[in-house]
């Protein structure tokens, strides 16, 4: 994705997000009009169908679309990530992992694809065969269609929960917050904030209240380290706050439900 930049401060990495989801959307809107189609031909009894024109076309879809998903079903490559404390009270680091959602999207889309066009090869050959099946036809286009759905519902959600920001799947808030609590020296963790800027990129950041006469910067690092033993963050920034005891009754500090 592009560089960030003083308006887009994050970058540019929401945008794989959305354009998965345009792309979701494309296949529904697809098998959407051809199930009416399907329902037409069904209510109308009209079936205009060459079965060898529909096997040929199909089958060559099917081909062409296999070779389309092994192009794109191939291992990522991921890279390393750093992090560094700084003054100031706070902490910040990066991580890089390797799942791309538009590649991810790409290769769904092509299983929908897939999909249909191995449909319509199902029910062509029985057409070419049993030229009285041609029921077969809507009945292959429903079958296929349900399967199209199916296969996309999983990437749909996945970004959606990435545009809502909530907790990435595979980090436990609560393990998270135990872990920072664990690091002697840090009595309340606050607002702490996890979720995504892609489904590959997760950032975190949290306020650490500290004991008095504690070395902010070893708790710091001390924290740092033991989330990223954990977890492989793209972005992590950490403030670390001494503890005053108003913020046992500061609505902010209380933990989500």
């Amino acid at each position: 994705s592009k560089p960030r930049s003083q308006r887009m401060s994050f970058g540019w990495h929401r945008a794989e997000v959305l354009g998965a989801v345009v792309s979701v959307l494309l296949i529904w809107v697809v098998t959407g009009i051809l199930v009416f189609l399907a329902i037409q031909r069904v209510i109308s009894r009209d079936y205009e169908i060459d079965a060898k024109i529909m096997l040929i076309t199909s089958g060559v879809g099917v081909l062409v679309n296999i070779i389309m998903g092994c192009s794109l079903h191939q291992h990522g490559h991921s890279h390393g990530g750093h992090g560094h404390g700084h003054g100031g009270g706070g902490g910040h680091g990066h991580g890089d992992s390797q799942e791309n959602i538009n590649v991810r999207a790409a290769f769904i889309h092509v299983v929908g694809d897939f999909l249909q066009s191995l449909g319509v090869f199902v029910a062509s050959l029985v057409i070419f065969f049993n030229p009285t099946w041609i029921i077969i036809d809507p009945i292959c286009t429903f079958v296929f269609s349900i399967l199209v759905l199916a296969t996309t519902i999983k990437i749909l959600k996945d970004t959606v929960s990435v545009l809502l920001e909530a907790t990435p799947p595979g980090i436990d808030y609560e393990l998270v917050r135990n872990t920072f609590l664990s690091v002697d020296g840090i009595r309340q963790i606050h607002n702490l904030r996890i979720w995504s800027l892609s489904t590959d990129k997760t950032a975190l950041s949290a306020h650490l209240a500290v004991e008095r006469g504690h070395g902010t910067q070893k708790i710091l690092a001390a924290a740092t380290n033991k989330i990223r033993e954990r977890y492989n963050l793209y972005e992590m920034t950490l403030q670390v706050e001494e503890f005053q005891t108003q913020m046992n009754c500061c609505n902010q500090c209380k933990d989500p439900v």
